[in-house]
């Protein structure tokens, strides 16, 4: 049972080209897990940038065909996107190697850092990037895991998705359309709105006051019109 990221070392992801998966494959590779991962988009003798810039990160890419899953492999992490047939999720199975989702694997990075999780149904990445930018400038050395590129992590060559600082904080998304958002357990939490968007608003703001009582400290953008109807709900219901 994988309960922590200390757990495992050799790590395989499969679709490691999407931008969920490339940013915790790249975190995991720089704090020295072996890493590696197959994309039905990789094909022989056809250049694939992602591709490129991860095999950079020492993660080894592999098309996806089984190959890259061996008896050393002691975890495979999957995406929402990743149907039970495909060949190597087959694989792993026979293997009786332990498959997690990439939302799993992201709340046990969180719980081994002092995490700012960012969540909302809008704004997630500008914030994340913002955030970490700030702790960055006031030499914090901070991490980052973004569902998008930051341009100064772009301009170091890199995919820009996800970067391992020395420093103790980690800025992360938190995401509500698949419901993992319940999963993290943040320093801080941060919501930013509140909107109808994946999920009914119903199923919403039960999400997110799950988020809210799993973090240390919670802060919201008050000015969001929904946010503030939320709020008042937290408050008549004392949760």
């Amino acid at each position: 049972m994988i309960k922590s990221v200390n757990d495992f070392t050799n790590v395989f992801f499969i679709g490691v080209a999407g931008t969920g998966m490339s940013a915790i494959a790249q975190y995991l590779a720089g704090i020295n897990k072996k890493v590696s991962g197959s994309d039905r988009y990789f094909t022989p003798g056809t250049f694939n940038d992602t591709k490129e810039k991860l095999e950079e990160a020492n993660i080894k890419c592999f098309l996806q065909n089984g190959d890259g899953i061996t008896a050393e492999t002691e975890l495979v992490v999957v995406s929402t996107a990743i149907e039970d047939t495909v060949v190597e999720v087959q694989k792993a199975k026979q293997l009786n190697i332990p498959i997690i989702k990439r939302s799993e694997l992201l709340a046990l990075i969180a719980k081994d850092k002092k995490t700012v999780a960012v969540a909302g149904t809008s704004g997630k990445s500008t914030t994340s990037a913002m955030l970490f930018d700030i702790l960055e400038y006031a030499g914090m050395q901070p991490s980052i895991v973004s569902g998008a590129g930051l341009v100064s992590i772009i301009k170091e060559g890199k995919i820009g998705n996800a970067k391992v600082g020395k420093g103790e904080w980690l800025v992360i998304e938190a995401d509500e359309s698949d419901g993992s958002i319940v999963q993290y357990e943040a320093e801080i939490g941060l919501l930013l709105n509140i909107d109808k968007d994946h999920q009914e608003m119903d199923e919403l703001i039960h999400l997110f006051t799950t988020f809210k009582n799993n973090s240390k400290k919670f802060i919201t953008n008050q000015p969001n019109r929904f946010l503030k109807i939320s709020i008042m709900i937290f408050r008549l219901m004392k949760i």
